[in-house]
């Protein structure tokens, strides 16, 4: 169901919780990692048309979380010598240095950035990944590879596996938003963590958390489990903390159906803004997958916020699971994307589509509404995709 225009994704409850205390873009218990940080990463080409699929996929920009950046190009480019410009943190060095050429067909190139006073450093690797198109009738997602997030050690993250082998990072997650106000909380107390033992291998599972003190001193108690595909940039969350959150990867196939497994506990109270509980209603989740263009009519690039991602004039289809029935047992859902426009083949061949998948535990938690306690667990997700012969 397509919500009002004003609608503000549950995402944005963990996000909000930047917006206080929070004084810089690095945290103050830890190395000042900002300082050694590549931000942009810029490939030159003679031929930007005939190596990318979009003129903007020359411009990475990279968040602090990151350590990896892809560049996804055309199958049958050249990557045998190419010079990435890289823009670092003011001061900051990198060895190998900004414009320097690498065969990129012989894998990853790695770089150390070292702050402008010497005393921190980051590593990264850069690929650049040959894709030819293809059309899968398929596409899974099963929550398999996921580690704690490098520079912290403090919460899971989740990788995709990319066309070469190498692991990805589709996936994006609030908890980065959920450690400003529980710093001590151990990897396993965040919203979103692994499910070892899941419908098949492992899955992930959302709970909808207190956010202790900080919270009820912000009057925002609790944070949503969460995971979507995109990412969630965490230096703009103070200034513009609904746009931190970023949905939709490019996406070659028109999809059709959307389908996984799921269980779904809601916990014992659900509580409004101010903490008193609501009588007479359940928590409920969200589960649902947005297909949507990803640049407008003038060609700029587009992504969906927290507060358009539903609601966007660019949506094409939308596959929204709608009531999430509590349920402990593993339970199969099947939702078919219901379309509002037509799709282009060219715009389509040429990554010019995203697609959002999203999970929350608490469907109201950008209102900071929901019951702490609320369980949902995913697995074995599928996009069933339909394409001519």
């Amino acid at each position: 169901m397509v919500k009002r225009n004003n609608y503000i994704h549950p995402l944005v409850s963990a996000l909000a919780l930047l917006m206080m205390g929070l004084t810089t873009s690095c945290f103050g218990d830890e190395p000042d990692y900002c300082e050694a940080d590549i931000e942009t990463v810029l490939l030159h080409v003679s031929d930007p048309q005939g190596f990318f699929f979009q003129a903007t996929d020359s411009l990475q920009v990279v968040l602090s979380t990151d350590s990896t950046v892809t560049f996804i190009v055309r199958g049958d480019a050249d990557v045998s010598a190419l010079a990435p410009v890289l823009t670092l943190s003011p001061g900051a060095t990198v060895q190998p240095a900004s414009g320097t050429v690498h065969d990129f067909s012989m894998g990853p190139v790695s770089y150390q950035v070292t702050s402008q006073d010497g005393k921190w450093q980051r590593s990264y690797r850069i690929s650049v990944v040959p894709t030819h198109v293809t059309v899968a009738d398929t596409l899974s997602y099963d929550f398999e590879h996921f580690e704690l997030e490098t520079a912290s050690q403090r919460y899971y993250i989740w990788h995709n596996v990319l066309p070469d082998g190498s692991l990805g990072n589709d996936w994006a997650t609030a908890n980065a938003g959920y450690r400003i106000s529980m710093s001590t909380a151990l990897p396993e107390d965040y919203p979103t963590t692994p499910l070892l033992d899941g419908y098949d291998g492992a899955a992930v599972c959302l709970r909808t958390c207190d956010t202790g003190p900080f919270g009820r001193m912000a009057n925002k108690r609790l944070a949503a489990g969460n995971m979507y595909l995109g990412t969630f940039d965490i230096r703009i969350a103070m200034s513009d903390h609904l746009h931190a959150t970023r949905f939709g990867i490019p996406f070659t196939d028109m999809p059709d159906k959307f389908t996984g497994y799921y269980t779904y506990q809601p916990g014992p109270t659900v509580q409004d803004f101010n903490g008193n509980p609501i009588n007479g209603r359940t928590d409920s989740a969200s589960v649902y997958a947005v297909f949507y263009r990803n640049h407008d009519d003038a060609g700029n690039e587009v992504v969906l916020y927290g507060d358009n991602i539903l609601s966007s004039d660019l949506i094409v289809a939308v596959a929204n699971m709608g009531y999430v029935a509590p349920t402990a047992q593993w339970t199969p859902w099947d939702v078919k994307f219901e379309y509002r426009a037509d799709v282009d083949p060219q715009l389509l061949a040429n990554r010019g589509y995203s697609l959002a998948i999203v999970f929350s535990s608490s469907a109201s938690g950008g209102d900071f509404i929901g019951a702490i306690g609320s369980r949902l667990c995913v697995d074995k997700v599928r996009l069933i995709c339909t394409h001519e012969e």
